[in-house]
């Protein structure tokens, strides 16, 4: 099932963006940020993922749009059995991260 069809931001793609991301559900305990770090090995994303303290997960990831959607996609993927709803907000990207990493 692929969750991101439509939602690459206007524009055509090709374009440096920042997804802000929110997953709610049964997130946290299921191995969801380990997963999101070995996704995102195989795409052109920085950023990082974290547990958050209302039980939620969250991923920024920076990179072309197109390549954030795929990664996205995979992930969610990936983790569609615990996933009940996410939330992203399109940004512009600040270039602050080297790679993709788990925060604390």
């Amino acid at each position: 099932m692929a969750f991101w069809t439509g939602f690459v931001p206007q524009g055509g793609g090709g374009v440096l963006k920042r997804a802000n991301v929110s997953y709610t559900g049964r997130v946290q305990g299921v191995g969801f940020r380990y997963t999101a770090r070995a996704a995102s090995q195989t795409y052109a994303v920085d950023g990082f993922v974290k547990n958050i303290t209302d039980g939620s997960v969250q991923v920024v990831a920076e990179g072309d749009d197109r390549e954030i959607a795929v990664f996205l996609d995979d992930l969610e993927g990936r983790m569609r059995g615990y996933i009940r709803e996410r939330a992203v907000v399109w940004e512009e990207p600040t270039g602050e991260f080297e790679g993709f990493s788990v925060r604390f």
